[in-house]
């Protein structure tokens, strides 16, 4: 390339967009849009803090708290960045044989000091294979960790609905609401899969 400003301007731009936005859908709804974001979900779940409609009324501090953090962030990027570009710059030269002990040491020293048990690192080591192995077999793990967290509030509201209608099933497609939602759902799951099709017969 010709070292253009605006070629990495731009998605550097998109990109700051998004992790912002992410957000959203998590303060507003308390519906975590990426693995990321799953993951302060569980966080603040630990802390007794549920996010959702609510959050602004019982724990304002909080949902201000975040606002306020990306204020704070941007400026904090721009004051790190701009004098020491280089140093990241050099960084990223490390070569990866040095980078990935460094960071297994200081995850396992993360996750045995959160409770002092040798399960957690067993865990720990478990789920990095299971990772390492998904992205082999180009699985996308970024939902697995979504499942983790979601999984106990979709079982939730799966047995409240079913109290309400008196164990039929059939509530989640005579609603208006629940069928045209999981119509969508549907559309979505089909359409990805015949575009991974088609883009797996192009790489071939």
């Amino acid at each position: 390339g010709e070292g253009a400003i605006e070629g990495v301007a731009g998605p550097e731009s998109a990109n700051n967009a998004a992790s912002s936005s992410s957000f959203i859908p998590l303060l507003t709804l308390g519906i975590p849009g990426n693995a990321s974001i799953a993951m302060i979900f569980a966080a603040l779940m630990i802390q007794g803090i549920t996010p959702g409609p609510f959050l602004v009324v019982e724990h304002p501090e909080v949902f201000w708290g975040v606002i306020a953090s990306m204020y704070v962030g941007n400026v904090m990027l721009l004051v790190l960045n701009l004098p020491l570009v280089g140093l990241w710059v050099q960084m990223l030269r490390v070569p990866y044989g040095i980078l990935a002990p460094v960071i297994v040491l200081f995850t396992t020293i993360g996750v045995y000091s959160v409770q002092n048990q040798i399960f957690d690192i067993y865990s720990m080591l478990f789920f990095a294979v299971l990772g390492y192995g998904m992205r082999k077999l180009d699985f996308d793990p970024a939902p697995l960790p979504l499942a983790f967290v979601l999984g106990p509030m979709i079982e939730q509201s799966l047995r409240q609905s079913l109290l309400m209608s008196g164990g039929d099933p059939t509530i989640f497609v005579s609603r208006p609401i629940s069928g045209i939602l999981l119509a969508i759902m549907l559309v979505v799951i089909v359409g990805q899969s015949i575009f991974y099709m088609r883009k797996k017969k192009k790489r071939r």
